[in-house]
């Protein structure tokens, strides 16, 4: 079973929840079913995403359910990552009493829907009202509307990758500048001006505006200025030599 990415962080543009509408319009008209659903997880449920506009549909988007454990045809889908047919769920024991056919959903065809990091996002099923078998050619359909799915997630995730990298690359860019431009630092203190116009110590000024970070200590001028008198740092110095 693939690893859970129950968060999906992926922002689906107004484009793509449109794209993804006319998929599912046409394969509820194509295959004259009540119902086709584009289906995602968000953080502990499972919700309808994608919901058609065909009639006597019971599936409105935002429809949720607790995932774990559910009952949802879909949970298998996901739980095992392979394609769920239920002809007949009045016919079998173990989806007689399941969510959706309370709904009176009682055949399903359903397939994962997966991350471009091969997590989970949810699926693409169909339910019917009536007992249906679906045909090799409405499997290889639905199939086909997944795989687009899928490809335009694969987009939108590389655009979230390189957002992320550009907006750090930015950032660096900043750093540069700012420790590169002409920064007003006192001819006395040597305290920098910041661009909110405050005097403050060199150390804090950069490390607010870069990833440095500061330890303090003396170099050998300093050190003679500041205890050359001092008798143990004579005899240091001596031990030195």
């Amino acid at each position: 079973m693939k690893k859970f990415n129950v968060e999906n962080p992926l922002v689906i543009t107004n484009s793509m929840v449109s794209k993804w509408q006319n998929i599912v319009d046409i394969i509820a008209e194509l295959i004259n079913i009540p119902a086709a659903l584009i289906m995602r997880l968000v953080q502990s449920d499972i919700e309808v995403f994608i919901s058609s506009k065909s009639k006597d549909n019971p599936y409105k988007p935002g429809d949720k359910e607790h995932f774990w454990n559910s009952g949802l045809y879909c949970e298998t889908v996901i739980r095992s990552n392979e394609k769920l047919l239920v002809p007949n769920a009045n016919k079998l024991e173990k989806w007689k009493n399941n969510p959706d056919v309370k709904l009176n959903m009682i055949s399903y065809l359903g397939f994962p829907i997966l991350m471009p990091d091969g997590t989970p996002f949810g699926t693409i099923c169909v339910l019917d009202n009536k007992e249906n078998a679906y045909s090799d050619i409405y499997e290889k359909l639905i199939l086909n509307f997944r795989d687009v799915v899928q490809s335009q997630l694969e987009l939108v995730f590389m655009n979230n990758v390189l957002g992320e990298e550009n907006s750090e690359l930015t950032d660096y860019i900043a750093e540069i500048k700012t420790l590169r431009g002409i920064i007003p630092i006192c001819a006395n203190c040597k305290k920098i001006k910041d661009n909110e116009g405050y005097w403050t110590r060199v150390e804090k000024y950069i490390e607010q505006n870069s990833d440095a970070k500061f330890t303090h200590g003396f170099c050998e001028e300093c050190l003679k200025e500041l205890y050359g008198n001092q008798e143990w740092f004579k005899k240091a110095i001596q031990n030195e030599k």
